[in-house]
């Protein structure tokens, strides 16, 4: 898989691309899914360098929520 993460919803959940913020799989109702999608796109370098320490198995950092 590329560079993603995952996102739950009430009983939903998606896998996002990290490098293109788009849904790999999975689906959310609408308006929860464009917030996220916004969420992605303004913490896209974070979630890059995190998913960078998980592939040398190092602790993560906390990003901001989605609010």
């Amino acid at each position: 898989m590329p560079p993603h993460f995952h996102a739950q919803y009430g009983g939903d959940e998606v896998i996002v691309s990290i490098n293109d913020i788009e849904v790999i799989e999975g689906q959310l109702p609408n308006k929860q899914l464009k917030m996220l999608l916004g969420w992605a796109a303004f913490h896209q370098e974070e979630l890059k360098e995190n998913w960078l320490l998980a592939e040398q198995q190092q602790e993560l950092f906390a990003i901001e929520p989605l609010k």
